[in-house]
């Protein structure tokens, strides 16, 4: 008898929310490396970035942090994750206090939303993650 494993079920899709942003940039690579994974194992992968997080869609903040000396930039694992599939949205309601206006997002981002759909994101997922 083995074990079961994620792909031996209907559960497909994943929501990472992401509140660590640069106070806490020991924290910003694993969630889009672990995004990356999913949405190469054909999961539907959302990351929702909010709080301070929302400070990584900010051009010039992600390719200027690493989660260790001398790692890859935030950047590469957010853009490593884009082309996984891995979809991005960010929270508007957190543009404003991050003094974070459209011009400055960075392109990976798929759509600025509203905190109705981080709600309608967790809703309808299979799994949620915080970060």
């Amino acid at each position: 008898m083995g074990e079961e494993h994620y792909l031996d079920n209907d559960e497909k899709s994943v929501v990472i929310v992401m509140t660590s942003g640069p106070s806490t940039a020991h924290r910003c690579a694993t969630p889009f490396y672990i995004g990356s994974i999913l949405a190469s194992m054909d999961s539907d992968v959302s990351v929702f970035f909010t709080m301070e997080g929302a400070l990584l869609a900010k051009k010039g903040v992600a390719d200027n942090l690493t989660a260790m000396k001398g790692g890859k930039t935030i950047l590469e694992f957010i853009r490593d994750a884009k082309i996984a599939g891995v979809k991005f949205h960010l929270c508007k309601p957190a543009m404003p206090g991050y003094e974070i206006e459209v011009d400055d997002v960075i392109p990976e981002i798929n759509e600025i939303s509203n905190a109705s759909k981080l709600a309608d994101l967790i809703l309808s997922c299979d799994k949620a993650l915080f970060f």
